[in-house]
């Protein structure tokens, strides 16, 4: 509508920008049969062979001109008679896309910059005149400039010519710098390719990827595949050939060859991959393995999928990242796949393409990856220590056995990581210990959670024999663990700054309560009779609660010396009434302790 509308307004042929080859073909559609009689219309992309595109930039012989275009013709070309320039306002750019792991053109609004761009091309010859398919409100959170394209598309190729020039990226001097952790990620890429040895230098392998027109990943493909691998590469370049219908990449492979597939096809794509895969099979000796399912784990060793247990189609990869298939696709019932799209999730990517792998040929192809390991871990899930001897290819679990005879070091270690979920949990013995421990200054070992839990290696593995769930840490006794941690001198300054118990004027032991802010007893009053010096634990007072006869709370204190000379006249008025057999002597400080009462009569 906004074209009809440009070329009943302003004279002269009509230049419209659309982000790509589909949404021109569907413009085309669109505006066929709706142009004024003297208007033809001429797409204009970069997948057009060359005798049309020189026919859309040509100028009209007779009317006007209207060349659907994509950016291509912002800048490298001029198409004489446009004096109209029609801004869809989005544009097709490259972007690293970790769904397929390679840049793929993805559809974004333009930028400021290109949107002056594209206008200035209606003003080239003579006056023009520019509509924009976006409002002023719009235009202001336009971004300035489009982003530089080592910002935005992917680093792999890049990293492995700095392998081959044998520099570091902090050897050169960047308008824009690549992004450390992108660039180390390509460069684990490489490795994995075996484009790049363990010191990150280039390989002989490397080399003769880099001379290759293909991502590395693809490029290691063919270089180590057979004669499908080229056809595969092409594929995997290019936008999807077919609409709808299953993931399945053999599909593909079967409508390059000409067979009939259940899917919609997207003929010009399929020209192209054919095109290209012609290219690539030069030169090519195809003596490697011929099996799809391995010629896409050539290219993706981190996307081979094992199905998960239970009914729905969820995958892990090897490379540690989960990922799902529609119920309803084919491939749905197969243990193992490789994922060559995904749609980008970072929790459970959905797959958009794949191929089924047989399990002999991922132990055939990959033996060199597949091995046993042997591990204690800590499950949360089930709370206990699992001990189990795994077949692993990456991060895939292809057989799982119980590890019967696991060293008791191994599974106390793994025990720690059971401690720093469910915390330390000490019993009554325990927890007295620790409170008791915490009063002690800064010279004293430090005993607070915190600190325990961070250096739990240090103290605790030794006493853990037996330990491996929830069960037997709830029960588990931490008291020698902790009392372990304390020298004979350091044992001996807890003991006299912060015991255990207090000793009576009459000898009996009571248990301090140190749960509190302040350690406390509770006793009878008549057993601190001639107590004239409060008790100190660990520099502060004892709280003491005095007791009556019954073992009611009769006063709290802190200070021993002063109630005797304060409140204690009050409470022995009171208490003489009440309880009349035992003493209550108006000097208390000059009386003996005791617990008897007065025998009846007396």
């Amino acid at each position: 509508d906004l074209v009809l509308h440009a070329l009943d307004t302003a004279p002269g042929s009509a230049l419209v920008f659309l982000p790509g080859e589909g949404e021109i073909r569907r413009v085309e559609s669109a505006l066929a049969g709706r142009l004024p009689a003297d208007c033809t219309l001429a797409p204009l992309f970069g997948a057009m062979d060359f005798k049309a595109q020189r026919a859309a930039i040509a100028p009209a012989k007779t009317g006007r001109k209207v060349v659907l275009a994509t950016s291509i013709a912002e800048t490298s070309l001029t198409i004489e008679g446009v004096q109209i320039v029609v801004d869809g306002g989005r544009a097709r750019r490259a972007q690293f896309d970790p769904s397929s792991g390679m840049s793929r053109l993805i559809t974004d609004r333009v930028t400021r910059a290109e949107a002056t761009q594209r206008a200035g091309r209606a003003g080239r010859v003579s006056e023009g005149a520019a509509f924009k398919l976006w409002t002023r409100g719009e235009e202001g959170a336009l971004a300035a400039y489009p982003p530089a394209e080592i910002e935005a598309g992917d680093l792999c190729a890049f990293a492995l010519e700095l392998a081959v020039w044998g520099a570091q990226a902090d050897d050169l001097k960047f308008v824009t710098p690549p992004h450390a952790g992108r660039l180390a990620e390509a460069q684990a890429v490489l490795h994995m390719l075996g484009a790049l040895d363990a010191t990150g230098r280039i390989t002989e392998h490397g080399r003769s990827l880099a001379k290759m027109p293909l991502h590395p990943r693809l490029a290691h493909m063919v270089a180590k595949g057979g004669r499908s691998a080229p056809t595969l590469a092409a594929i995997l370049s290019e936008r999807d050939p077919l609409r709808g219908g299953s993931v399945d990449l053999a599909l593909r492979l079967d409508a390059v060859a000409g067979k009939r597939v259940p899917a919609e096809v997207n003929h010009a794509a399929l020209s192209r991959i054919k095109q290209d895969a012609k290219r690539l099979a030069r030169g090519q000796t195809g003596d490697g393995p011929n099996t799809l399912g391995v010629l896409a784990a050539l290219a993706y060793p981190d996307r081979v999928a094992l199905r998960r247990k239970g009914d729905a189609p969820r995958y892990v990869m090897s490379g540690g990242k989960g990922a799902i298939l529609s119920e309803s696709d084919p491939l749905a019932g197969e243990r193992l796949l490789v994922a060559t799209d995904l749609d980008g999730d970072p929790r459970e990517a959905r797959i958009r393409q794949a191929v089924r792998l047989s399990d002999s040929d991922l132990r055939e192809s990959f033996a060199d990856q597949i091995g046993w390991h042997k591990l204690c871990v800590w499950s949360r899930r089930e709370g206990r220590v699992l001990a189990r001897q795994q077949e692993r290819f990456g991060a895939l679990v292809l057989d799982d056995r119980a590890w019967s005879d696991a060293p008791a070091e191994d599974i106390a270690q793994a025990m720690l990581d059971g401690v720093r979920q469910l915390g330390l949990m000490p019993g009554k013995a325990a927890a007295l210990f620790l409170a008791r421990a915490r009063l002690m200054g800064d010279d004293f070992p430090d005993f607070s959670e915190d600190h325990l839990l961070e250096t739990l290696e240090d103290w605790l593995p030794g006493h853990l024999a037996g330990v491996r769930s929830t069960a037997d840490w709830k029960a588990f006794d931490l008291l020698p663990a902790l009392t372990a941690r304390l020298s004979w001198d350091d044992q001996q300054a807890l003991d006299r700054a912060a015991p255990a118990h207090f000793t009576t004027p009459l000898g009996r032991k009571i248990a301090i309560d140190y749960s509190e802010t302040q350690p406390q007893i509770a006793l009878r009053l008549q057993e601190v009779f001639g107590t004239t010096r409060h008790p100190m634990i660990a520099g502060q007072p004892l709280q003491i609660t005095l007791l009556s006869p019954a073992q009611r709370p009769v006063q709290v204190t802190t200070d021993l010396p002063g109630f005797w000379a304060g409140s204690y006249a009050d409470v022995r008025k009171d208490m003489r009434a009440r309880y009349p057999r035992h003493p209550w002597p108006e000097d208390p400080t000059q009386a003996d302790p005791t617990l008897r009462a007065k025998p009846r009569g007396t």
